[in-house]
C-alpha cells in the first residue's frame, strides 16, 4: 500500500509541475521568431526581420547587439552556431572560436606558477572570433549587407541605456578592472565619485568600438563601390577587423598590457564552417558541434538514456533524478577527460564516445539505488576498433574527486553565463548560437573597445587531466558553449541553447526530455525545474576544479519525501529557485505551420515573434 501511495504522489506530481501556468507567456509567430538574452537584442533581431532580413540577417545583430551590451560577453569572444540551410535541407556548423596565440605554452604557464591559463586579463585571451564569425554566417548565409545588419549595435555603441544588471557587475568589478586602463575608461565614467559605473539607465556609451564597428562597415562599403559582390565586399570587412589597423590596434594594446597575441595570430585566425555530430533519440535527430565544445555530452547522454523508461518513472521522481544524475556523470567524465580541438592530434574517440554500443555499456554501469562517487572516463577505443593508449592516465581517476564543500566561488565558476541567440523564419532558416568571451570584468583591447575573451582558461596544462586539451599556439581549448537543433521527420522540430558553462547541456538535456518525454509546452520546459550534477571537473575558474561526487542542485520546491530517499541514495543537496535556465528556444508546430518560442523566467532573456 505505501509503494503504491508513492508511486500515486510521484505520478501526481509529474503531473502538476508542468501543468501549471507559465511566469512567462509562450511567443507565437507565424512569420518569424527572434530570441536572445536582452530586451533590446532583441529588438534588434526585430527590426531587421522587419526590414526583410532572414534568421541567419536577424541572429547577426542580435549578436551584434548582445556583444555591444556586454551580455554577458564582448566582440573579442567567441561564437558557435549552427543554422538549418532550407534550400539543402543540412545543418551547418560554425566554429568562430578563437586559438591560443603564439607563446602560450604549457612551459610559459608553469614558468608563471600556474596549473591553468588565467581566468581574467590579457594572459586568458584566445584570439577574438565573433566577429568573424558573424560576417562569415552573413556572408554564406545571410541576404543583407554589414551595414544594414550592425546598425542597431552601431547605435548602441553611440549610446544606450545600461540596465541593472551589466552596470552592477561593472561596479562589483571595479577594482579589477582598474588594472586596465582602457577598461577603466569604458566601464568607470564616474572615476573618483562613491559609484565609479554607471547607473541603471544611465546613458552608457562605447565610442571606440562604435568607430571601429564604422570602420568595419566602411571597408564593406568601400569594396561595394569598387563593383565587388556582397559577398566579397562582407569579407573585406573581415579582413579589416584581422589584418588591417583594427588587428594592429588590437595586437599592439595586448601586448602593452601583457598578453600573447600577435599580429600574425590575428591574420592567420580563420573561421572553420564544418559538418555538426548528431543523434537520434526516438526518431529525433539532435545535432551538436563537434568535440571542441562540450555539446556532443548532451548527445552521449541521450544514448545511455535511451537505455531507460524515463517517462514511467515520472518528472523529477527520485527515480528519474538519480537515473538522469548518473547518466550526466558518465557522460561528463567522458567529456572531462576526451574532448578536444579535432584539428590537433591526438584525435579524440568522438565514434567510440557516440556510438550506441558505448552508451549501453555505460548505462550498464548505473547502480540503480546509489550514487556512484567515483564515476569515471570509460574506454570507447573498442568501439571504433582501436586500443586506448592512455589508460595509464586513468588508473584511479576517480579516487582524485574533491569533497571540499561547493561555495559561492564555485558556483560562479560552474555557472559562469554568456548568452544564446535562437531565430527562425518561414522561409525555414534556423539559427542557435551560443557566442560568449569578453565578459565583465574584461580587459578591453586598446581604442578597439573590443574586449578580450578569457577562453584560454579552458586548456589544461597536465595531459593527465585530458591529452587532448593541452594548451599549444593556434589550438582551440574545449569550451562549454553548445546551441542545439533537432530534427523530425526531415523539418526542424527545436532549437535551443543556455547559457551557464558547466551546466548547459545538463539543463538542455531535460528542457529536450520535458517536452519530448513529459510532452511539455516550449515554455513550460523552458521554466521546468531541473537538477544540476557537480560531479564533474569545472571548464572555467581557478585551481581546485575537482569534481564534487554527489553534490546536486534541487529546485526548492523539491518535495521533502524526494529530499529523504536522495539522501539515503548518498546525495549531498542544495536548493535555487531557479534551476533551469536561462533557456531560450523555438518550436516549430507543423501542425499549424506557426513558430512557439520560449524564453526562460531566469534572468532578462526576451523574444520576439510575429
Amino acid at each position: 500500500m505505501k509503494v503504491f501511495i508513492t508511486t500515486f504522489f510521484l505520478v501526481m506530481f509529474a503531473v502538476t509541475v508542468y501543468a501549471q501556468q507559465t511566469q512567462k507567456p509562450p511567443l507565437h509567430g507565424k512569420n518569424w521568431m527572434a530570441v536572445t538574452g536582452k530586451p533590446l537584442a532583441a529588438t534588434a533581431g526585430s527590426m531587421i526581420f522587419e526590414r526583410g532580413g532572414n534568421a541567419v540577417d536577424a541572429a547577426c545583430a542580435m549578436l551584434a547587439a548582445t556583444c555591444t551590451m556586454w551580455d554577458v560577453l564582448s566582440w573579442g569572444g567567441e561564437t558557435q552556431a549552427l543554422i538549418y540551410n532550407p534550400h539543402t535541407g543540412k545543418v551547418i556548423g560554425i566554429n568562430a572560436l578563437g586559438v591560443a596565440p603564439t607563446g602560450a605554452t604549457v612551459d610559459f604557464f608553469k614558468s608563471k606558477g600556474m596549473n591553468y591559463p588565467p581566468e581574467y586579463g590579457p594572459l586568458a585571451a584566445v584570439t577574438p572570433g565573433t566577429p568573424g564569425g558573424l560576417c562569415t554566417m552573413l556572408a554564406e548565409y545571410g541576404t543583407m549587407s554589414l551595414k544594414e545588419v550592425l546598425s542597431p549595435a552601431i547605435e548602441l555603441a553611440l549610446g544606450y541605456p545600461i540596465e541593472a544588471q551589466t552596470a552592477n557587475s561593472m561596479e562589483r568589478n571595479k577594482k579589477m578592472i582598474k588594472q586596465w586602463p582602457y577598461s577603466a575608461a569604458v566601464f568607470l565614467p564616474h572615476a573618483g565619485e562613491e559609484r565609479e559605473a554607471p547607473e541603471a539607465g544611465e546613458i552608457f556609451k562605447q565610442l571606440d568600438l562604435a568607430a571601429t564597428l564604422n570602420k568595419i562597415v566602411d571597408a564593406e562599403q568601400q569594396a561595394l563601390k569598387k563593383g565587388k559582390t556582397r559577398k566579397e565586399a562582407i569579407y573585406a570587412a573581415y579582413d579589416r577587423f584581422y589584418k588591417g589597423d583594427i588587428a594592429k590596434e588590437y595586437a599592439r594594446s595586448c601586448k602593452e598590457q601583457g598578453g600573447l597575441i600577435t599580429e600574425e595570430d590575428m591574420a592567420k585566425w580563420k573561421v572553420i564552417i564544418e559538418e555538426p555530430l548528431k543523434v537520434n533519440y526516438k526518431g529525433i535527430d539532435v545535432y551538436k558541434l563537434a568535440q571542441w565544445t562540450q555539446g556532443p555530452v548532451m548527445l552521449q547522454t541521450l544514448n545511455i538514456l535511451e537505455n531507460f523508461d524515463l517517462k514511467s518513472m515520472g518528472y523529477n521522481s527520485t527515480r528519474y533524478i538519480h537515473t538522469i544524475y548518473q547518466a550526466m556523470n558518465l557522460a561528463f567524465a567522458d567529456r572531462d577527460f576526451y574532448y578536444g580541438d579535432p584539428n590537433f592530434d591526438p584525435e579524440e574517440p568522438i565514434k567510440g564516445l557516440l556510438s550506441k554500443e558505448y552508451a549501453k555499456q555505460r548505462a550498464a554501469q548505473i547502480n540503480p539505488l546509489k550514487n556512484d562517487a567515483k564515476a569515471a572516463p570509460g574506454d570507447p577505443y573498442p568501439f571504433e576498433g582501436k586500443t586506448n593508449p592512455y589508460m595509464h592516465y586513468l588508473k584511479d581517476r576517480g579516487l582524485a574527486y574533491t569533497t571540499t564543500p561547493v561555495d559561492e566561488n564555485y558556483m560562479d565558476q560552474l555557472w559562469r553565463g554568456t548568452t544564446s541567440v535562437e531565430a527562425a523564419d518561414k522561409e525555414g532558416w534556423v539559427v542557435s548560437i551560443t557566442p560568449s568571451g569578453g565578459w565583465l570584468p574584461a580587459c578591453i583591447a586598446g581604442h578597439t573597445g573590443v574586449g578580450m575573451s578569457q577562453r584560454m582558461q579552458s586548456f589544461v596544462c597536465d595531459p593527465a587531466l585530458n591529452p587532448f586539451n593541452v594548451v599549444e599556439p593556434g589550438k582551440r581549448p574545449r569550451v562549454t558553449l553548445t546551441p542545439t537543433l533537432a530534427m523530425k521527420d526531415g523539418k526542424p522540430f527545436l532549437s535551443f541553447a543556455v547559457q551557464g558553462g558547466d551546466t548547459q547541456d545538463q539543463n538542455l538535456l531535460q528542457f529536450f526530455l520535458d517536452m519530448v518525454e513529459f510532452n511539455m509546452t516550449v515554455q513550460e520546459a523552458t521554466e521546468a525545474p531541473n537538477i544540476n550534477t557537480d560531479q564533474l571537473y569545472l571548464s572555467l575558474g581557478g585551481e581546485d576544479r575537482k569534481p564534487k561526487p554527489g553534490y546536486i542542485l534541487l529546485n526548492s520546491t523539491t518535495p521533502d519525501f524526494i529530499r529523504k530517499q536522495l539522501k539515503e541514495m548518498g546525495y549531498t543537496l542544495s536548493f535555487e529557485d531557479r534551476t533551469s535556465g536561462p533557456i531560450n528556444a523555438i518550436y516549430f508546430d507543423w501542425k499549424h505551420g506557426t513558430l512557439w518560442g520560449g524564453s526562460s523566467n531566469h534572468g532578462e532573456d526576451y523574444g520576439i515573434g510575429w
